[in-house]
């Protein structure tokens, strides 16, 4: 018999080994690579919001994976959100219904925990969007020569160590509350900041805050000799313009050491901010007049699991000023018991359950577009032009897509 129960102390070895089998380049390969990991496991299992879950069938572990309880903000709202991550199966039960199992369970576990909204980052895209995740804003990666970015002063800059960590927590919880799609970090995260080696920390100081931080390390760049490096930007947190200023002009005084900067961020006007945008390489897209700025990935997904909770959470928030009344229907073949057809009324952008009663405008979409819809990952216009959503009358899209429309697109910074 399958069951799936929470981890404890005897299932570690197990887990372990299958984390090694599932994630080879994370290079658990030795004995104290084996033990660190499993040191790691049992640091994050303490924390009151992270716990281990597996699947054991006859005694035996089958899989396993890590959750975590999230405070996103969402537009508006602060709101509980379920995490998933360390998805990993036995090699010798793949394509044994394994992970379906278990994210079947996590979807499960958050809904009677009362979250209306689910996050993963995925190993495959196409996977997880047949579970009904929808994807959320793009990563660019940009490599940036240090002179171009903006020169300044760097009045309140300063090293930052452990000892910090609290007014960095600080500083990261104030941006997050007034950032559409930040989630909070568990403590451990935190700690790992300072532990990690070769990791540096400069932070924006004052009036007795740190309202800007810098996350880097340095890294050897391709030429491969030890004058040829470069800085991996890991994170950057900023309050106020000034804080931000001084942070860039800190690198940008790092051009006589270092050959280039690698950024990863979210923020689809950073190329404004560099005096050239060209990539690296001055490359060239074929067949047109465009210059490479940088390269893009999908990550993190998003995923629905209460219709009816999600509005309750958004009870305060503005869909777009917008009055009338609206029939959503939703798709779901993972969770069919998660689908159905909800009218939500709509009143100066203010949103309540209605009980059935009639409509003005009726949309259908499956689970995964809407989850990206709400998130404000993409437009309803567009997903009627993809033919991904349909809708009763071809005049209100403008009215539907005011509904979710996001000044800026959802912002994460948490790893899991």
């Amino acid at each position: 018999m399958r069951i799936i129960r929470e981890l404890n102390e005897t299932d570690w070895d197990a887990f372990v080994a299958i984390v090694a089998n599932a994630y080879p380049g994370i290079k658990i390969i030795t004995a104290a690579d084996r033990q660190r990991y499993r040191q790691r496991l049992e640091m994050m299992a303490a924390d009151p919001t992270t716990r281990m879950v597996g699947v054991v069938e006859n005694g035996r572990l089958l899989g396993g994976m890590r959750l975590f309880d999230f405070t996103m903000t969402l537009h508006t709202a602060s709101v509980l959100a379920g995490g998933v991550g360390g998805v990993a199966v036995d090699l010798a039960y793949k394509k044994q219904k394994v992970a379906r199992d278990m994210i079947q369970f996590f979807l499960r576990h958050y809904r009677e925990r009362g979250a209306a909204i689910t996050v993963l980052y995925p190993f495959r895209p196409d996977f997880y969007r047949k579970m009904g995740f929808g994807y959320g804003t793009k990563m660019s990666q940009y490599r940036v020569k240090p002179v171009n970015l903006p020169k300044g002063a760097r009045t309140h800059i300063a090293f930052l160590s452990a000892s910090d960590k609290k007014a960095m927590q600080a500083c990261y919880g104030r941006f997050a509350q007034k950032t559409h799609g930040m989630m909070s970090r568990p403590d451990f995260d935190w700690d790992a900041v300072f532990a990690e080696p070769g990791v540096q920390v400069v932070g924006y100081k004052r009036d007795g805050q740190i309202q800007a931080y810098l996350i880097f390390s340095f890294q050897p760049g391709p030429a491969g000799h030890f004058l040829n490096n470069e800085i991996l930007v890991r994170e950057l947190v900023y309050e106020t313009q000034g804080a931000l200023a001084e942070l860039l002009a800190f690198l940008h005084t790092q051009a006589d050491q270092i050959d280039c900067l690698i950024f990863n961020t979210q923020d689809e006007d950073f190329h404004f901010l560099l005096h050239d945008p060209r990539q690296d390489g001055n490359l060239m897209l074929p067949r047109v007049l465009y210059h490479q700025s940088n390269t893009q990935g999908v990550g993190l997904m998003y995923r629905v699991i209460d219709v009816p909770g999600l509005f309750v959470a958004l009870a305060d928030h503005d869909f777009g000023g917008q009055t009338f009344r609206l029939k959503l229907t939703l798709q779901d073949t993972f969770l069919p018991e998660y689908a159905g057809s909800w009218v939500i009324g709509f009143e100066n952008g203010r949103a309540r359950l209605l009980t059935p009663t009639e409509h003005d405008i009726a949309i259908t979409l499956n689970v995964a577009e809407f989850s990206s819809l709400v998130m404000g990952s993409v437009s309803f216009r567009q997903l009627v032009a993809y033919s991904l959503a349909s809708i009763s009358d071809a005049a209100q899209v403008t009215a539907v897509d005011r509904l979710f429309h996001t000044v800026y697109k959802p912002v994460c910074m948490t790893t899991f």
